[in-house]
């Protein structure tokens, strides 16, 4: 998972023989453009989405699991909190986003509400604080079917991600949050204070371009490409100087037996040679 990076590359699959929950299912591949959903629960999938009427069965692309909310809404229980041990990013948590009036004309009521899994939500934060003004908040574990759960289904102003991040504020409800699909645009509008503030604009825009998801494999960087280079190279050049060496001697082989041919094929010059050897035999032999 990459914070602020771009996403794309090509999509994989869990192995079937992993053991895992969601064998077989498709994830990654999608692309930091199509992060942005709507205040549908089940949006903003760039693939996979298949029935728009729940989120069972459906693939990755970021990487990342569905937020689950109560009653089994479109069937996210799926992806439960009996799986926190192996969700990505770690447990669902949640964080208020509040701020100031030394940086933003906000009233006591617009607090916005950040959920994911956990391991988004700590950079996130960071970036929130720095870009935002946020006043710093440590991310707790949230279950939204608990009675004191900050946030429900319809205070949900935006999602991101395949609809594994969203942002919500106790300030807005969506009476057609339980039952729209999550391929529609209809909605309750925002409140005038929220459609125009620059807090919410800003909280939104952290979210869209900083919120962490499945980047690609990075490409070869062009030091790697010259190393391959060199190594493929080498071993052309040390297989042809090996060629080379093998065909050398060869060569020396040839000459060899030629001159020894030359210089010995006569049959007195055989005769001669032999009687020699046959001389330091008998002196090698003595006594």
């Amino acid at each position: 998972m990459d914070q602020w990076g771009k996403g794309g590359g090509k999509w994989a699959k869990i192995s079937k023989d992993s053991g895992h929950p969601f064998q077989g299912r498709t994830f990654g591949g999608a692309k930091r453009k199509e992060i942005r959903g709507t205040r549908a629960f089940g949006s903003g999938y760039p693939y996979g989405a298949g029935n728009q009427s729940t989120i069972a069965r459906r693939y990755f692309p970021f990487g990342v699991w569905p937020l689950v909310w109560d009653q089994n809404f479109m069937d996210a229980e799926e992806y439960g909190h009996k799986l926190d041990a192996i969700r990505p990013g770690g447990f669902i948590a949640s964080v208020p986003l509040r701020t100031t009036r030394d940086h933003y004309n906000v009233t006591d009521e617009e607090v916005y509400y950040a959920i994911g899994d956990r391991e988004s939500l700590l950079p996130l934060m960071v970036s929130y604080v720095t870009s935002c003004h946020v006043t710093p908040a440590w991310p707790t574990r949230f279950n939204a079917s608990a009675a004191n759960a900050p946030i429900k289904l319809e205070n949900v102003i935006q999602y991101f991600r395949a609809s594994s991040f969203a942002l919500a504020s106790p300030a807005y409800t969506n009476t057609l949050a339980r039952t729209s699909i999550s391929d529609t645009k209809e909605s309750t509008p925002l409140p005038e204070f929220m459609e125009y503030s620059p807090f919410r604009k800003c909280v939104d825009s952290v979210a869209e371009n900083a919120l962490a998801i499945m980047n690609t494999i990075p490409d070869d960087t062009p030091m790697d490409k010259f190393v391959q280079s060199l190594i493929i190279g080498g071993i052309f050049i040390c297989g042809a100087m090996l060629g080379l060496l093998l065909l050398i001697g060869a060569a020396c082989v040839g000459l060899r037996r030629a001159f020894w041919n030359w210089q010995y094929g006569d049959p007195y010059v055989i005769d001669r040679v032999r009687t020699e050897r046959q001389n330091e035999m008998r002196y090698e032999n003595y006594p």
